[in-house]
């Protein structure tokens, strides 16, 4: 799992703002193209975050129940990495946080995903730039209107 599709999107909120919204796993059907459902099995006593959570996915030809386990620094970057998978065989991704000058934050945006059936390489970066651009959009989209609602 050595190559890694990457994108990065800016959202007109602070990091604080960005990385509330990412926490809050059991919004993400809201908001998250295919995921269907999340289930916080465990969370960090420290900040109270999710250490590892349980999703449902149908997009498509993409129905999977995975669960992944979270590492989180502060409001700078969340990392995640594939525990249990049906369909997938692997996944690992990753939101960096940048401040902008202008209070904005900029999103980075890592994924890498292995599944059990075999997908040529060209393919399998295309499904993932489309869940990476998909999120960021989606991230943006929720981060921006809560933002909006909230002030």
């Amino acid at each position: 799992m050595a190559e890694k599709t990457e994108s990065s999107i800016v959202i007109d909120a602070s990091p604080a703002d960005v990385m509330a919204v990412i926490a809050d796993l059991q919004a993400y059907p809201q908001w998250s193209d295919g995921i269907t459902s999340v289930e916080i099995l465990s969370k960090y006593e420290d900040d109270d975050r999710p250490a590892d959570a349980r999703f449902k996915v149908d997009s498509g030809m993409i129905k999977d129940t995975y669960e992944l386990e979270y590492d989180w620094q502060g409001n700078a970057s969340v990392s995640w990495t594939l525990t249990k998978g049906d369909m997938l065989t692997a996944m690992e991704g990753s939101y960096s946080l940048t401040e902008n000058a202008d209070g904005g934050t900029t999103v980075r945006y890592l994924l890498a995903v292995d599944v059990k059936m075999p997908m040529i390489g060209m393919l399998k970066r295309k499904a993932e730039k489309v869940i990476v651009d998909t999120a960021l959009k989606g991230l943006k989209k929720r981060v921006e209107a809560t933002a909006a609602t909230a002030g």
